[in-house]
């Protein structure tokens, strides 16, 4: 299921690519979000329902394969003549931003959220989807204009923006999960409860050893 997610990244990049030869391709790259949400939400699924689960290699190979199927959306939407590719690099790196914050968020606190602001990555689908459709049906109208610009500005303005959001309320509560030391009460040694040094257990007769304990 993983792989049927990466063709569709690839039939998503394709049709954009085409699209430069014909505008009808855009259907084609909306086939392929279908084809890449089918493979990238069933994958789990199906690992589960035929007990093969697979939770550290399937974790690697999920989120490796997953920056890959961004690669070929991104850069084809680029090469499109809808968007430009400096810009849809810029929201690439972004998106890859969300992702590695994702990442930390499920090794620092066992959370593993991929929706934002109500927004995960079915309904980012839906949205590339529609503007697909809006590019179709109005390209003759627009292709003189802003609009497309003004388009993948404002991606990029919400990806910033949810990622800044995002990583400020994190540092906040990492601050308070882990706060700066009062003065003088650095990290204790290791075996030591009462916090003094060895070598001070040992002047004030206290070390185990002194006692005849091993």
């Amino acid at each position: 299921m993983t792989f049927i997610g990466t063709f569709g990244a690839i039939v998503i990049g394709a049709g954009y690519y085409l699209s430069n030869y014909n505008i009808a391709f855009l259907w084609l790259s909306s086939l392929g979000f279908l084809i890449n949400w089918y493979g990238d939400s069933l994958d789990g699924t199906l690992a589960r329902v035929r007990k093969q689960q697979r939770p550290v290699y399937g974790y690697y190979l999920d989120h490796t394969m997953d920056a890959i199927n961004e690669l070929f959306m991104f850069v084809g939407a680029g090469l499109s003549p809808f968007f430009d590719l400096k810009l849809t690099l810029v929201a690439f790196a972004l998106y890859l931003m969300l992702s590695l914050n994702v990442s930390i968020n499920a090794h620092l606190k066992s959370e593993f959220r991929l929706t934002y602001a109500k927004l995960g990555p079915t309904e980012f689908r839906i949205i590339v989807i529609a503007i697909n459709a809006f590019l179709f049906f109005m390209w003759d109208n627009i292709c003189d204009t802003v609009i497309p610009t003004v388009v993948i500005w404002a991606i990029i303005a919400i990806l910033a923006l949810i990622y800044l959001v995002t990583v400020i309320v994190d540092a906040h509560e990492y601050a308070k999960r882990d706060p700066m030391p009062k003065p003088g009460m650095g990290p204790q040694p290791a075996g030591n409860e009462d916090g003094r040094s060895q070598n001070a257990r040992k002047e004030d007769g206290t070390d185990d050893r002194k006692d005849g304990k091993v």
